[in-house]
């Protein structure tokens, strides 16, 4: 089968088609065939890094596909079943590959409602904005909620979580993705090219932050006293819980982990109309270098794809 693999760490042309062995599903496992990966900013990472994978490196969680077969102790997953979801991480998936291998309940039962184009781009995305703005942030009806990055691959995805949670959501976006924003549901954009957004906002209970570094800080001072920075983009920023205990805050890195009760409920918000994805680029497997420079450039408006399959 065809998968994506590297020979030395560095930058996107690094990456090319190689030719492995099909991997057969162990106990517990599934084997996909893979229909879409979702790139996302950490695979840039570990592609450059080595990240928490070290020197080998098989790039790719999101996966949206068909099963192939099944593994042992497997009951509610059938070969033909169309499935989603965010294998293994912290460790390598290799989801940028004809098939892969998955835990069973890694993943979910794709929604109905979206191409395999879109469910590839929910995965990780999505379970990263639901496990910051439900599971750490515990967002409420009628909270004031800042998401930064609002028009990005996990930005869009927590304004429609967090708007369906009946919170007043704020983002941070260039004007040109205002209007994609307010699509999604929020209350308020912010040019952070025009603004310094801690200058317009305050009295804020909960900030989900993918972009890190300055943000950090900086979003701390526009949140109430007991309020809940969610930090995405670095483990660096484990820093920020001490500084916020000094404020009376609170602060936290969150690492998202595979979560088949988070996928489901994902699902659910798709079901009722309350959750889509948007897809910025659709690129062929071949074209990853490219698609990994169209992530890095940070102005993509939702997710950027791979397309690995029609069949």
């Amino acid at each position: 089968m065809r998968a994506i693999g590297q020979d030395t760490l560095g930058g996107p042309e690094v990456l090319r088609v190689v030719e492995v062995d099909r991997p057969e599903p162990g106990v517990s496992e599934v084997l996909v065939r893979v229909h879409a990966t979702g790139v996302n900013p950490t695979d840039l990472w570990h592609r450059s890094t080595g990240g928490l994978l070290g020197t080998t490196v098989r790039l790719g969680w999101d996966v949206s596909g068909v099963v192939a077969a099944v593994g042992l102790g497997v009951t509610w997953l059938r070969p033909g079943d169309e499935v989603f979801g965010m294998p293994r991480l912290p460790e390598a998936a290799g989801t940028y590959a004809d098939y892969v291998t998955s835990p069973a309940r890694h993943l979910a039962r794709k929604p109905a409602g979206l191409s395999h184009v879109e469910a590839a781009g929910l995965g990780l995305a999505g379970l990263t904005a639901w496990q910051a703005v439900v599971d750490t942030a515990d967002v409420r009806p009628g909270q004031r909620v800042l998401i930064h990055a609002a028009a990005g691959g996990v930005g869009h995805l927590a304004v429609q979580i967090a708007k369906a949670r009946g919170a007043y959501v704020i983002g941070t976006a260039s004007a040109a993705k205002h209007d994609l924003v307010r699509g999604l549901g929020a209350d308020e954009v912010i040019d952070y090219t025009a603004v310094r957004f801690e200058d317009v906002v305050a009295d804020v209970d909960v900030v989900v932050d993918p972009i890190g570094g300055e943000y950090g800080p900086r979003s701390l001072g526009v949140l109430r006293p007991g309020g809940v920075l969610v930090a995405l983009a670095s483990p660096a920023e484990v820093y920020l819980a001490e500084e916020a205990r000094r404020q009376g805050r609170r602060a936290g890195f969150l690492l998202v982990q595979p979560d088949h009760a988070g996928l489901r409920s994902l699902v659910d918000l798709v079901d009722r109309g309350e959750l889509r994805v948007v897809v910025d680029a659709v690129l062929p497997l071949e074209e990853v270098a490219k698609a990994h420079e169209r992530v890095a450039t940070g102005r993509s408006a939702g997710k950027v794809v791979l397309a690995v399959s029609n069949a």
